[in-house]
């Protein structure tokens, strides 16, 4: 058939050929019964029957387009055809097809619509805002700007109520603009509504809507806010009181209103200018001094800093600040009451900064143990239930950094559950992600002999092999990102220093130098000088010789990050996605490895989970790179033991994970692994 691109008597759309055939049937059985229904139906004239069979053409364009742009299945021919089929007696009697279209889905509704057939009925008015109804149902994402086009639909009111709840945010938006949907939306009678659209037209609005659900409930109100709206002591602690009765709200089963705005704010505030201070401060060596801004909170308001500000928190910030006087506050300093005391809300995430940060064997340590296992039970249960694989990696990058035995028997044991029920239940999702956590778990375990890379299928992660860090000329191209600070000049001295030898040959130049060996494998090590950050010399000089290795043609497979945690996005942001292995030299570079990987996919990474130092970094990239020099692969589990032997005496080497020891890179690579060799073979049988 012509209509899927193939001259034959079969129309395969698709690649079930049972649907396929279903389809066939409907096309030329179908068809034919309704060009025969309309040609035999004496009641309708000659101009009549011309109108319903090109409106029939129309319809089965309008399907073969849809289906074509994926916005209508394939299957709903039939049924399109059942619908046109039974419209025709209703228009042919002059009666409107509204009932009809009610019935039928918005793709269905749309298409007949848009025929010269039912174009003109009687209720066509009618049955244009039944199936605008139905289109601001099913994308209600878009309702709103439906309405904003079409403010006069005689469903607007009704509709905007239930967007009240449903997305306060998006009204909040739309009611604070001047047009005439924004002035339906203050007309509405609706008590929500009319909440909403007095914020929206107040200054101090932004920061009110936070307290959305509280306020309309009459728990609050708006006075109550404005009150501490300008001290943000205050305003932090409401947030954060507000949070917790949400959260228990929520463990009721009861959502309520703007919860998404008030996570955003609560970070906001957090962020600025809590954490921004005491980040601000790294240098202070008097703790009282530097964390002074603290003072005035309580263990719940501490918890909450720590967990929304996970992404910009320091390490030092964190484990010199935040977590010590979260204890130093509590009258019984117990970690399952301190969870109690928030309502369980975000624990997941603590219990994932705990495990990256070194101290969930102290949390632990601080609940009965009877309690840590029900505790960690749940943290790994569920992994499934969320859209994105964020609670999964953090379950992986936690069993690595557990010292407990008994803990990570429990994690294990639990992870096999969850797979076991998953496998039972046919849950395909759950299924994968237990499945990969399983696999790496037990690979943990030395005596269980196992091969992650073959077993999951994933590039090897014991194993950087010399070779595959060359390129075409047979060099291995190594860039080095400095930072322009004091330490940053203090570290590259030692850089230089550390390869003033016979085997390599160091070139300087105005924004960079160059440190190339002598003999052995070609490498050569480009490093930007750490030029006065102050004034964006060091940036200047990163992009320079962005631009210059680019103009070359020399793309890095080795890239090392040399600064503090807070310059590490400006590497990532420079980040070559050439790089193969990524030598991150910063404190607590482990919680942005899904960043890189979404750059860098199948990189090995080496990141601190604590604090970054130059006297691991150092001997670190000299080995590193000397083994590359003399074309040795990178073993990780050999090269640890060797680092291990030089700095054994230093305990911050501990905090560094090597690429084999990388749990939640690994999970990540074979989940995606999976669902790549799934899609291959749901092609493949197309």
């Amino acid at each position: 058939m012509q209509s899927d691109k193939t001259d034959d008597t079969l129309f395969t759309p698709t690649s079930n050929e049972i649907l396929n055939k279903e389809l066939t049937d409907a096309l030329v059985n179908g068809v034919n019964d309704i060009k025969n229904f309309i040609e035999a139906d004496n009641q309708l004239d000659n101009n009549n029957k011309i109108k319903f069979l090109r409106g029939l053409n129309e319809a089965l364009l309008g399907y073969l387009n849809g289906s074509r742009n994926d916005s209508l299945h394939y299957s709903e021919l039939p049924p399109l055809l059942a619908a046109y089929k039974q419209c025709i007696i209703p228009e042919r009697d002059n009666e409107s097809v509204e009932n009809n279209i009610a019935s039928y889905s918005y793709e269905i509704g749309n298409i007949l619509l848009h025929t010269v057939a039912y174009g003109s009925n009687i209720g066509a008015e009618r049955c244009r805002d039944i199936v605008m109804l139905k289109y601001c149902d099913k994308y209600k994402q878009k309702a709103l700007y439906v309405l904003s086009q079409h403010p006069e639909l005689p469903f607007a009111d009704s509709l905007v109520t239930v967007i009240a709840r449903r997305d306060p945010e998006s009204l909040y938006t739309y009611a604070a603009a001047s047009n005439q949907l924004a002035t339906k939306i203050r007309q509405n009678p609706d008590a929500l509504v009319q909440v909403i659209s007095k914020m929206s037209q107040m200054k101090t609005g932004r920061q009110l809507f936070p307290f959305l659900d509280n306020i309309y409930h009459g728990k609050i109100s708006m006075d109550d806010v404005n009150k501490v709206m300008d001290d943000d002591v205050r305003y932090y602690k409401l947030l954060v009181q507000t949070a917790i009765d949400y959260a228990d709200r929520k463990r009721m089963k009861d959502t309520p209103m703007a919860m998404e705005g008030l996570d955003a704010k609560l970070q906001k505030k957090a962020i600025d200018p809590f954490i921004n201070t005491i980040n601000g401060l790294h240098d202070v060596s008097d703790e009282k001094v530097r964390f002074k801004i603290l003072e005035p909170f309580s263990p719940e308001e501490l918890y909450y800093m720590a967990v929304v500000g996970e992404e910009t928190i320091y390490t030092s910030s964190y484990v010199k600040g935040i977590y010590p006087r979260i204890w130093q506050r509590m009258k019984t300093p117990k970690s399952d009451s301190l969870l109690m005391s928030v309502k369980f809300n975000h624990f997941k995430k603590w219990i994932k900064m705990a495990a990256n940060y070194n101290t969930l064997d102290d949390f632990l340590k601080r609940m009965d143990q009877s309690n840590a296992q029900v505790l960690m039970k749940a943290f790994v249960n569920g992994l499934d239930r969320t859209e994105s694989l964020e609670d999964a990696v953090d379950v992986a990058n936690s069993y690595a950094s557990i010292k407990d035995e008994t803990i990570q028997r429990l994690i294990l044991n639990q992870v096999q559950v969850n797979l076991q029920q998953a496998q039972h239940t046919n849950n395909q999702r759950a299924t994968d992600i237990y499945s990969v956590l399983n696999t790496l778990f037990l690979s943990m375990d030395s005596s269980k002999n196992i091969d992650v890379s073959q077993m999951l299928g994933i590039p090897p992660v014991y194993l950087m092999p010399n070779r595959s860090l060359r390129d075409t000329s047979g060099r291995i191209i190594v860039q080095q990102f400095f930072y322009g600070d004091k330490d940053g000049q203090t570290v590259f001295g030692g850089f230089l220093n550390s390869f003033s030898n016979a085997n390599w040959k160091i070139t300087p130049s105005a924004e960079w130098v160059s440190v190339a060996s002598t003999k052995g494998v070609p490498v050569v090590i480009y490093a930007n000088r750490p030029l006065d950050e102050t004034k964006g010399l060091d940036a200047k000089a990163q992009a320079d010789l962005d631009d210059y290795l680019y103009d070359k043609d020399l793309a890095p497979t080795v890239v090392i990050h040399r600064g503090h945690s807070y310059w590490l996005p400006s590497t990532i942001d420079q980040l070559p996605s050439s790089a193969e292995v990524i030598l991150l030299g910063s404190c607590g570079a482990y919680q942005s490895l899904d960043k890189i990987l979404k750059i860098c996919p199948s990189a090995q990474i080496v990141a601190s989970k604590q604090t970054g130092s130059g006297l691991v970094n150092h001997p670190m990239i000299y080995t590193i790179m000397e083994s590359l020099r003399q074309g040795n692969d990178l073993n990780w589990p050999q090269l640890w033991k060797v680092l291990s032997a030089k700095l054994g005496n230093n305990e911050l080497f501990d905090d560094y994970i090597p690429p084999h020891k990388n749990l939640g890179a690994l999970f990540i690579m074979a989940y995606k692994k999976m669902q790549e060799k799934r899609e291959s073979v749901a092609v493949s049988l197309k």
